[in-house]
């Protein structure tokens, strides 16, 4: 085993700061260190290595192809690093302090409410800095370590990130009062729904994946407009302009309107998996576990 490593972790965070900004005076403006400092800590970090990490000029800031290379598992050796300070941090308390915690915007509104109360209960040293943001952004900080943990809906893209889930949420089907299905007894079956007009969230809104099979199956037509919320979806079904699909969760708020109508659909239903999910290798894998417990009821 080696004695000691030929550089530091804060002289990989300038580096990587660098690569980041790509410069050397906004990186040390993110660092708070002023910039003839970082300069010179990423120099004798290039020194050490006996390689150049960066092609500076006037204008710009690029990695060479060493650099690269460098960076990029210095970058995950400092989330290794930063996991195993928390770890340290929460050894007496697990369940105290910030915890970083994201969620879709298709269930922020319908869920936190309830999610906040019950964390607040079951964990009262525990503080939640939430961030409401599409899918995937919010993959790419949980993976980064920007983010502890997020309430996610289950799909293909969440990888190998251990997770929890919640619960099973199912998609009601919302269309005008005067539509013919609205008074129609029972669940409405897909083969009713041919050829009508859906709305649906635009790109990036993993609810608009989960819907388009169904969409699919039912030979439903997807309206040109697409919506960045479920509110609006909910609104241009009111004013005659298709039909949608709403997650149960958000109906007592979204289904409070006397212009709509609120249907179930037939067996086999649409839905989706929420669940909590977080890197593998965060040390605060049992810790996550708890809190995922605590949410379980949440809706």
């Amino acid at each position: 085993m080696t004695d000691s490593l030929p550089f530091t972790l804060r002289q990989l965070q300038y580096a990587l700061a660098v690569a980041e900004q790509r410069s050397f005076g906004k990186a040390a403006l993110r660092c708070h260190v002023a910039q003839p400092s970082l300069s010179q800590q990423v120099a004798a970090l290039e020194s050490a290595l006996g390689f150049l990490l960066f092609e500076r000029n006037a204008r710009n800031v690029r990695c060479t192809s060493a650099g690269e290379a460098f960076l990029a598992r210095a970058g995950a050796l400092l989330r290794d690093a930063a996991d195993l300070a928390e770890a340290a941090r929460r050894g007496r308390d697990p369940l105290s302090g910030v915890l970083r915690l994201g969620v879709i915007p298709t269930l922020a509104p319908y869920l936190l409410p309830a999610a906040a109360m019950r964390l607040r209960a079951a964990f009262p040293h525990l503080r939640p800095l939430w961030r409401e943001d599409k899918t995937g952004p919010l993959l790419e900080a949980l993976r980064a370590g920007d983010l502890d943990a997020a309430l996610l809906a289950e799909g293909p893209e969440l990888g190998d990130l251990q997770r929890v889930p919640l619960f099973t949420d199912r998609f009601l089907l919302i269309l005008p009062t005067a539509h013919p299905l609205a008074a129609h007894p029972g669940p409405v079956r897909a083969d009713q729904l041919a050829d009508e007009s859906v709305l649906l969230l635009d790109d990036g809104h993993c609810l608009r994946d989960q819907a388009l099979p169904f969409c699919g199956r039912a030979g439903l037509r997807e309206s040109a407009f697409r919506a960045t919320s479920l509110s609006t979806l909910v609104h241009l079904v009111a004013s005659g302009e298709g039909l949608t699909l709403l997650p149960e969760l958000a109906l007592a708020v979204e289904g409070r309107r006397n212009d709509v109508a609120v249907r179930r659909l037939a067996p086999p239903e649409p839905s989706r998996v929420v669940v909590l999910a977080w890197r593998p290798a965060s040390a605060l894998s049992p810790s996550l576990g708890h809190v995922a417990r605590a949410l379980v009821r949440a809706p």
